[in-house]
């Protein structure tokens, strides 16, 4: 019970009322008091007017109208002359005075609170204004035991009629609290927990109805979260079969591919002189596409293989991409540029960086062929201190909105239409390996550019 929220609630509304119960306890016994001492006086006058109708009063009839006013003398002031009225023996002297008239709210509970947790017997004067206009002022002697009495007594039916409402008010608050918020709260639990058991099951999925603006919000929050989290799910699922097939597929075509190798000897040995150009570059195709087959096999296994870090001169690599990318454009009206320093040496994997340069230069070619215009291709290389920078940059018709949300998540970031969105994927994975980053330098209108730094320096460890 005191652990759940609705118990926790229901106590806490129990101590906050009681609070405020008890500041209002304390005006509210001073206000006693003040009601009780007015009363006294309007007692004091009747009995003093009773007097004054009538001079000769035996002593029995005075003692009897003292003890029905609660006090011990009676003085009343009229026409500026002060007049002893009624009186009887005082046990001990006068050791207060206390003026009524006008007296403000602080100095009444000050008084009330003092009288309260004062237990001795004393005898007070009390001093007020007359009802109806019958003086200029009167005044009483009195105990105070009898008003302490009567002030702990009002205190004590205080106190048990604010348990009273406190309970009630907690508990009907705690009806309340469980109707709008603990039931709707348990119901998003037991939501959470039917799809944490079946998350394929379409019933697991909550449907907002709550009226309470947070509820709701957190109502359609975990429904967002459910779907997406559904979705992908069912991605993972696919990619997992997909992973599967293709594994199976990679070992196929890597046999098939290892058989075409033993042709090309024969096709090497050929004096046609398109032959003789053209056998060299398939023989590399051939030579990458086993290597991609059993690249493709081990990532079904975990992932892509770490690269082999050697130091190749990447101006022959782009030269070999940008060859194979120009027989795929022979009849189309699409140029290549290449701006890398001669001579220069990186240090990456060159068959995995082959497979992202040749990836974007693919891409780039892909997007101007579709938009039916002239275009150019262009790779840049350069270094810096810190990193070697390979730029592809095309002069297409740039990314599409949707494209560059996803850029880099496969089945998602798809540039052409058909497209799977496993190559920038895959680059972007490849890239990372060698500790380097695959970025979207800038697209619009006038083309795009994919740019590519490779750290030249060593992971430091500490």
């Amino acid at each position: 019970m005191l652990n759940t929220l609705s118990g926790r609630f229901l106590i806490l509304t129990v101590i906050f009322v009681m609070l405020a119960e008890v500041l209002i306890f304390v005006p509210s016994v001073a206000r006693y008091r003040e009601d009780y001492l007015l009363l006294r006086l309007e007692r004091a006058q009747i009995a003093s007017l009773a007097l004054l109708a009538d001079d000769m009063i035996d002593m029995d009839l005075e003692e009897e109208l003292l003890k029905n006013a609660g006090v011990y003398n009676v003085v009343l002031r009229r026409d500026e002359m002060r007049q002893l009225i009624l009186s009887s023996p005082i046990p001990e002297p006068i050791s207060e005075t206390y003026d009524m008239r006008g007296a403000t709210a602080g100095v009444l509970i000050k008084d009330a609170m003092m009288q309260l947790f004062d237990r001795s017997e004393r005898v007070v004067r009390v001093i007020g204004a007359p009802v109806q206009d019958a003086g200029l002022l009167i005044e009483v002697t009195m105990g105070t035991q009898d008003l302490r009495a009567a002030m702990i007594d009002y205190g004590v039916r205080v106190l048990a009629l604010s348990a009273v409402i406190s309970i009630v008010t907690a508990f009907l608050l705690f009806l309340a609290v469980r109707a709008i918020l603990v039931r709707p709260i348990k119901s998003v639990v037991s939501y959470m927990q039917s799809y944490s058991a079946a998350p394929e099951d379409a019933r697991s999925v909550i449907t907002p109805r709550s009226g309470v603006t947070e509820l709701r919000e957190a109502e359609e929050a975990l429904l967002k979260l459910q779907t997406e989290l559904t979705a992908a799910l069912k991605q993972k699922e696919r990619l997992a079969q997909l992973g599967g097939a293709v594994a199976k597929v990679s070992h196929d075509l890597r046999n098939i591919l290892t058989s075409a190798q033993l042709f090309t000897d024969r096709i090497e040995s050929s004096e046609d002189p398109l032959v003789t150009r053209l056998a060299p570059k398939l023989v590399n195709s051939i030579t990458r596409a086993v290597n991609l087959c059993e690249g493709t096999l081990a990532f079904g296994k975990a992932e892509e293989p770490a690269p082999t870090l050697t130091r190749f001169a990447i101006g022959e690599m782009v030269a070999d991409v940008i060859a194979s990318e120009r027989l795929a454009v022979e009849d189309y009206d699409l140029s290549f540029a290449e701006d890398i320093p001669a001579g220069l040496v990186v240090r990456a994997d060159p068959e995995q960086m082959y497979r992202v340069v040749s990836n974007l230069v693919r891409n780039a070619r892909q997007a101007i062929v579709a938009s039916g215009k002239p275009g150019e291709i262009a790779v840049s290389v350069g270094e810096s201190e810190e990193c070697w920078m390979i730029v592809v940059r095309d002069t297409g018709p740039g990314l599409p909105p949707k494209a560059q949300e996803h850029l880099f998540t496969p089945f998602q970031g798809g540039i052409r239409k058909g497209g799977t969105g496993l190559g920038l994927a895959i680059s972007s994975e490849l890239v990372r390996g060698h500790g380097g980053v695959l970025k979207l330098a800038q697209t619009d209108a006038t083309g795009t550019a994919f740019e590519i730094c490779l750290p030249k320096g060593e992971v430091s460890i500490k």
